[in-house]
């Protein structure tokens, strides 16, 4: 287990120590997050007459918001990756499928060269058979 981190970070013009197993840039991400958050709401007509319980239940439902937005979008992509892997494999299976009747095709073909030159060979020699008969 790595080393718990400290970072002092700013948010709302307070300064908070925050610690844990991530990165102090991390800390200071989730601060700017929460920033980033405040000052969408400070735009908000009204936000400034709401309680600082009610603004605080505000900012929770957005993080939540976001959250489950997120873990869809995870979701989502952990959807696609599994039918990409699935659409991979069947794939990989249909190359090989198509390697192996290549190969037995390509194995077909020369025994047929091969069938193809000896049945050439007989020809001529049946031909060269017919034609000492002939001339007898």
């Amino acid at each position: 287990m790595s080393a718990k981190n400290k970072a002092e970070v700013l948010i709302a013009g307070k300064i908070y120590t925050l610690s844990g197993y991530e990165s102090e840039e991390y800390l200071q991400k989730v601060a700017t997050y929460i920033n980033n958050k405040l000052a969408e709401f400070k735009k908000l007509e009204g936000y400034n007459h709401l309680s600082k319980e009610t603004k605080g239940i505000l900012l929770d439902l957005n993080i939540a918001d976001d959250y489950f937005k997120a873990k869809k979008q995870v979701e989502l992509v952990e959807e696609e990756l599994t039918s990409k892997d699935k659409e991979l494999y069947d794939l990989k299976h249909e190359v090989i499928g198509v390697q192996i009747r290549y190969e037995t095709a390509e194995k077909d073909l020369e025994r047929l060269q091969k069938e193809s030159t000896e049945y050439q060979k007989k020809i001529v020699k049946l031909e060269t058979e017919l034609d000492e008969l002939l001339r007898k």
